[in-house]
C-alpha cells in the first residue's frame, strides 16, 4: 500500500468497468484519482459512491475524449485545481461494430477511430502540454485489446483502432525516454465487462467462450488491477513501449486447429 501516495491519476471512461477497476486501485495505493465520464451522470455518481465507501480520494468530470476542446478543458481544470497529473490512463473506448467493411458507414468507422485513437491522442498530448515546468516522470497507460495483434471479421473498425493505439503508444515511448514518462499498453482479453455483456447475462455463452480460453475461465477487472499498479509505479521504470497482454492465453490460441 501507499505506492502512489501523493500521485494525481486521470483515468479516462473510469465509471464502469476496467476504469473504476483500475481507479480503485490506484486509489488504494493513495493515488488522488481523476474520474471521467462520457455520458452517464447517474452511473458515474453509482462510481463515486464506491470510491468513497473506499475512502479514495477523487474527482469527478464529464469528458467525451473524442472531443478536442473538452479534453483540453478538463486537463487545464484538474492541472489548476491538483497542481498536476502524475499518471494518465486511456481507458475510454467503444466496441466494435460487427459490421463489414462492404457495410460499414464512415460514421461508424469514424466513431470507433475518434473514441479508441483520437482519444488517446488527445488526452496524451493534453497530458504532455498542461505539465509543470520541472515536472519530473510520468506514467502513460493505454488499455488496448489483445485485438491490436489478433483481428476478428467484421470489427475492422475496431482492429485497426487497437492496432494504431499499439504503433502509437510506442511512438510515443520513444519521444519521452528521455523525460522519464513510461508509456505502456495493458492488452485485456475477455474480461467482464459491458464489452462482454452477452457473457455477463448468458451463462452458456460464456461457458462456450470460455473454451476458447486455454486457462478456460473468462477475465475479472481485479485481474487488470495489480498489472496497473505496476505500470503506474516505480516498479515500471525501466519499463516503456510495451505492451502487458492479460486474456489467460487466449491471443496465444487462436490459431489452433487450422
Amino acid at each position: 500500500m501507499g505506492k502512489l501516495t501523493n500521485k494525481v491519476a486521470l483515468i479516462t471512461g473510469s465509471d464502469t468497468g476496467i476504469g473504476l477497476a483500475i481507479a480503485e486501485a490506484l486509489g488504494e495505493e493513495g493515488a488522488n484519482v481523476i474520474v471521467t465520464y462520457r455520458s452517464d451522470e447517474e452511473r458515474a455518481q453509482k462510481a463515486s459512491e464506491e470510491l468513497t465507501t473506499k475512502e479514495i480520494t477523487h474527482s469527478i468530470y464529464q469528458l467525451d475524449v473524442s472531443k478536442e476542446d473538452e479534453v483540453e478543458k478538463v486537463f487545464k481544470n484538474v492541472v489548476e485545481k491538483y497542481g498536476q497529473i502524475d499518471i494518465l490512463v486511456n481507458n475510454a473506448g467503444v466496441n466494435g461494430s460487427d459490421i463489414p467493411v462492404i457495410d460499414m458507414d464512415t460514421e461508424v468507422f469514424d466513431t470507433c477511430i475518434k473514441t479508441n485513437l483520437y482519444g488517446p491522442f488527445f488526452c496524451s498530448r493534453a497530458f504532455l502540454r498542461f505539465r509543470k515546468s520541472g515536472q519530473k516522470g510520468g506514467k502513460i497507460i493505454n488499455v488496448s485489446s489483445i485485438h491490436e495483434e489478433v483481428v476478428t471479421a467484421g470489427n475492422a473498425d475496431y482492429n485497426a483502432s487497437k492496432g494504431g493505439l499499439k504503433n502509437f503508444s510506442k511512438s510515443l515511448a520513444l519521444e519521452l525516454a528521455e523525460q522519464k514518462i513510461q508509456v505502456n499498453n495493458i492488452a485485456p482479453g475477455m474480461i467482464l465487462t459491458k464489452m462482454n455483456q452477452e457473457s455477463v447475462d448468458d451463462e452458456k455463452v460464456k461457458k462456450e467462450k470460455e473454451q476458447n480460453v486455454p486457462m478456460k475461465r473468462a477475465g475479472e477487472t481485479r485481474d487488470i488491477q495489480a498489472a496497473a499498479v505496476y505500470l503506474a509505479s516505480d516498479d515500471s521504470d525501466y519499463v516503456t513501449g510495451s505492451t502487458l497482454t492479460i486474456d489467460g492465453g487466449l491471443s496465444i490460441n487462436l490459431g489452433q486447429g487450422a
